[in-house]
């Protein structure tokens, strides 16, 4: 599958690097901002009772 999505890339090697890393800067950050508050919302840690 990893070498599926490494051949659509475009550019050579090191632009195929150069995007790579950019793709997953912006999954980690859509995860951040959307995901992982959402699903903090639903844990049983925020309820809190002492």
């Amino acid at each position: 599958m990893y070498a599926a999505l490494w051949r659509k890339l475009p550019g050579s090697t090191p632009v195929k690097w150069l995007l790579t890393l950019i793709i997953l800067t912006g999954v980690f950050f859509l995860l951040m901002d959307v995901v992982f508050p959402w699903v903090s919302s639903l844990m049983p840690y925020n309820d809190v009772a002492v």
